[in-house]
């Protein structure tokens, strides 16, 4: 039986936030904001910048900030006949990149994946249109059915797709949403994406290089389109404009959907519901505590997220190996919906706490894999390696909540730690005396936060009064309370 969700819209001008609550806890959380949308799935006229053969990659200009990244892999080679896809691919990989594209050239490109950091957007030559039942692959003939449907169905419902696709070109992957759709209903989808199709070739000629050939859908018609599930028993939405609009997508493209969404009138705003706000907060923060009294430490990187599991205040079981046994089980539910909730990808690194009996191991990692099953996005989780960890893999297409919300500490750069005062005091005093024998001031100034300076009229006077002897000159101090603790200046007078 799937589990019972239901679907909070809270919308507004500047922002779209979804959270798909189950049994009254909030396990996954979209966020679009309206100047910030997220780019995978739009297709571009690029223009091709520069052709880097050392890395096999080009940069393509889409009109953004910054150029995008397509590398040779992602260039598209429709296979021959009787050829597979990943043959094609990979034969297409052994022609160097500077033998297929080249600088000044109109290229039609889709984005795959988002620009994060300082890196720019993915981009592939391979163009996919993704459908409510579909994804349409207008450069391939092939016919392909998702992998989660079961393997005794894949044959018949490629049958059928073959049937209805007919000879008009392209090829199709049936979506796993797609299992039970019935054939107006595909023919219907077919009809829509061939549509979308037509649309972004008529644009490839009109529109001048850089310029946007199709968009992806909103977060919002998203949610009629991928989030929706045979256990979703509403979907609330707290505006009444996104409300008709959504009915309006609804019924042209996901009827079923239509009955299940529901206008929200209460005055309460509809994230208190759940209490959703202190559930973002929460998904900041490094610490996660466990309900038995243990907690997890999530920290993310540039190249990987870890997760480390502690047993805290618990001392519930019989014996240490039960108490360390059962904050592992707790903390596997809690590790894979924290995954989903802060939208982590990536390699992924969890720390679980040394467990002595192989049946335990095999317990915590049998429940792991079955709580990542749960995941719409696709994971892989490896074994315990030799050092107790379990390396696992989450597909990352979009930036994470995080990277979304909130920026680096400007007092510590991201470090998440600061000088101590004293340390700061004496890269002053190392300063000062570099520059003394640089130049011949009357006086050096030191300008800087007022803890830092307190020292230097307190413990560190000492040390300043003979740094001023031996170089002959007088050192005057001011505090500046909105100067960080690290921060300094010093001024020759």
């Amino acid at each position: 039986m799937p589990t019972q969700q239901d679907i909070l819209i809270n919308w507004a001008p500047q922002e779209t936030r979804v959270a798909i609550v189950e049994n009254g806890a909030v396990q996954e959380l979209h966020v679009e904001r309206t100047l910030e949308r997220g780019l995978v799935g739009n297709v571009y006229l690029g223009k091709v910048v520069r052709v880097l053969p050392g890395m096999q990659s080009a940069f393509i200009d889409i009109g953004l900030e910054r150029a995008a990244f397509l590398h040779v892999a992602d260039v598209w080679h429709p296979p021959q006949e009787g050829e597979t896809v990943s043959a094609a691919r990979t034969a297409a990989a052994l022609i160097p990149i500077e033998k297929q594209v080249f600088e000044g050239q109109s290229l039609m490109v889709q984005v795959i994946k988002d620009p994060i950091g300082t890196k720019g957007a993915r981009l592939s030559t391979q163009i996919s249109i993704a459908g409510r039942l579909l994804v349409f692959l207008p450069q391939d003939d092939h016919i392909g059915v998702s992998q989660k449907i079961p393997l005794a169905q894949r044959e018949e419902l490629r049958a059928r797709m073959l049937a209805l696709a007919g000879g008009e070109g392209g090829g199709f992957i049936l979506r796993t949403n797609g299992e039970d759709a019935t054939d107006p209903e595909l023919a219907e989808d077919i009809r829509y994406l061939r549509k979308a199709w037509a649309r972004i070739k008529d644009a490839s000629v009109r529109l001048p290089a850089q310029s946007i050939l199709h968009q992806d859908l909103s977060l919002l018609q998203r949610v009629l389109r991928d989030l929706v599930s045979e256990g979703t028993q509403t979907i609330r939405v707290d505006s009444r404009e996104q409300f008709d609009a959504l009915k309006a997508f609804g019924a042209e493209f996901m009827p079923m959907a239509v009955e299940k969404l529901q206008l929200y009138k209460g005055e309460r705003p509809i994230f208190d519901l759940y209490s959703i706000d202190e559930e973002i907060a929460k998904a900041m923060a490094r610490r996660v505590d466990l309900k038995s009294g243990g907690y997890l430490i999530v920290d993310q990187t540039e190249a990987l997220t870890t997760v480390d599991v502690n047993t805290g205040g618990y001392v519930g079981a019989r014996n240490f190996d039960d108490t360390i046994f059962k904050t592992n089980l707790e903390a596997t539910q809690a590790i894979a919906r924290q995954l989903r909730l802060r939208n982590l990808g990536g390699i992924i690194i969890v720390d679980f706490i040394d467990m002595a009996r192989e049946d335990h191991r095999e317990a915590v990692l049998a429940e792991f894999r079955k709580q990542l099953a749960r995941d719409r996005v696709k994971t892989t989780a490896g074994g315990f390696s030799q050092l107790g960890l379990v390396e696992m893999t989450r597909k990352r297409t979009r930036e994470s909540l995080a990277h979304m919300l909130c920026e680096p500490c400007p007092v510590c750069e991201g470090k998440g730690i600061v000088k101590t005062p004293r340390s700061v005091a004496y890269d002053i005093l190392r300063e000062i005396l570099r520059e003394a024998r640089q130049f011949n001031p009357r006086e050096f100034r030191v300008v800087a936060s007022p803890k830092v300076i307190e020292l230097f009229l307190d413990e560190e006077s000492q040390h300043l009064a003979g740094l001023s002897e031996f170089i002959g000159k007088p050192v005057s101090l001011q505090s500046e309370a909105a100067m960080a603790q690290e921060q300094y200046d010093i001024v020759l007078l």
